[in-house]
């Protein structure tokens, strides 16, 4: 099958890591391994996040154009044609303007993953681009949700013929070189070229530094941290980068390694070294390198919000704080400092548990079947 994609919030070749970005690719490389021949549709980035109404409609303006020239060249007999339309991530900051219309000339079904409907923004600065959520999750034949906090509200607004089907979060490829290397011999190297010290216990942080729920992240993680008091048991890692890394750096105690961003294949040897992995996830949908850490074997405190209950199973794999609450946080890092035995026994089950059901191929199958059916369904009711 021939599958236009788009990623309304990030085109997947974007040189900026992301979890958004990771996903798209992810969600790529299922398609085609599959068999199916997928052509980027579009580089159009739809975010506006100030809720300026002015802007999303000069926004949709230019998707229109886009829309329009994609149409008239994907209409021509002798040209690529996709079967099926996919958008990867839509919602009231980054809705998609073009997938509908693009799916509507050309009579293909629209498939959509990863999906949100609030409500709440019908009034105020996102009215616009919620609307345009609205017209396009009504407009879909298909819908793939990847967090499950989503459902509720996505399921009441498709139409009578919109299937929705939930997925779990799935990492390619992972783990392999994160459990060939010894932990002891890691924390000597990363010990030694970072001079951070190895009798500590190392809490991981991977998350990128900007505004918004990222910063309020680190904000909580800074407040949590500081009510420890045993600075000198632990030390931080932080692999991360973005524009607001100076205020990160004023946010968390000294005894903090900013270590900037890390390749994939390095990344994983400190999730194989650290002790436990700490992420507030203040409006997180799920998290990429949550996920990514207990694959490898990391125990994880995370924050109880959004799609996280989906990728972090409590008291087994980690432990879930209250959301926003810095407290509950610290009380669960202290929790997992003061018992290295269930600490160990988390991150051994997470290295069994996850990968088992967060998986590649398996994810890749249910995605082909969806897709596939959802091409047979869309021509039966013609």
């Amino acid at each position: 099958m021939r599958i236009g994609f788009y990623s309304p919030l990030k085109p997947p070749d974007s040189p900026i890591p992301s979890g958004d970005r990771r996903m798209a690719r992810q969600l790529i490389s299922c398609l085609r391994n599959r068999g199916h021949e997928v052509r980027l549709m579009s580089r159009m980035k739809t975010r506006e996040p100030e809720g300026q109404r002015s802007e999303q409609i000069a926004i949709e303006n230019r998707s229109n154009k886009i829309a329009e020239n994609l149409v008239s060249r994907l209409s021509g007999r002798k040209s690529w044609c996709p079967d099926a339309w996919f958008t990867y991530h839509l919602f009231y900051k980054a809705p998609d303007w073009i997938g509908p219309k693009v799916s509507k000339a050309l009579d293909i079904p629209y498939i959509v993953a990863e999906a949100s409907h609030a409500p709440k923004r019908k009034n105020g600065g996102w009215e616009y681009n919620h609307e345009q959520v609205l017209k396009a999750l009504y407009h879909a034949d298909l819908v793939i949700g990847l967090n499950s906090s989503d459902a509720h509200c996505v399921k009441p607004v498709l139409n009578p013929d919109g299937l929705y089907s939930q997925i779990k979060p799935f990492l390619e490829n992972r783990g392999k070189g994160a459990h060939s290397e010894d932990k002891t011999a890691l924390r000597d190297h990363i010990g030694r070229l970072h001079q951070i010290p190895r009798d500590s216990i190392w809490f991981l942080t991977v998350a990128m530094m900007r505004d918004g729920a990222k910063l309020e992240s680190y904000k909580l993680l800074g407040t949590a941290l500081k009510k420890l008091n045993t600075k000198n048991r632990w030390s931080l890692i932080v692999i991360g980068d973005g524009p607001c890394r100076l205020e990160v750096e004023q946010l968390l105690p000294q005894n903090t390694f900013f270590l900037g961003t890390l390749p994939q294949d390095e990344l994983i040897k400190y999730y194989k070294a650290a002790d436990i992995f700490l992420w507030p996830a203040i409006q997180e949908a799920y998290g990429m390198a949550l996920l990514e850490a207990q694959w490898a074997g990391l125990p994880a405190i995370a924050g109880n919000s959004g799609g996280v209950p989906d990728i972090l199973q409590h008291n087994l794999t980690g432990l879930l704080s209250r959301p926003g609450d810095a407290g509950n946080f610290a009380v669960k890092i202290r929790f997992l400092m003061d018992n290295p035995i269930i600490r160990k026994a988390m991150g051994s089950t997470a290295k069994n548990v996850i990968p088992k059901t967060h998986e590649f191929e398996m994810t890749a199958d249910k995605i082909n079947g969806l897709v596939s059916s959802t091409l047979e369904r869309y021509h039966l009711k013609k």
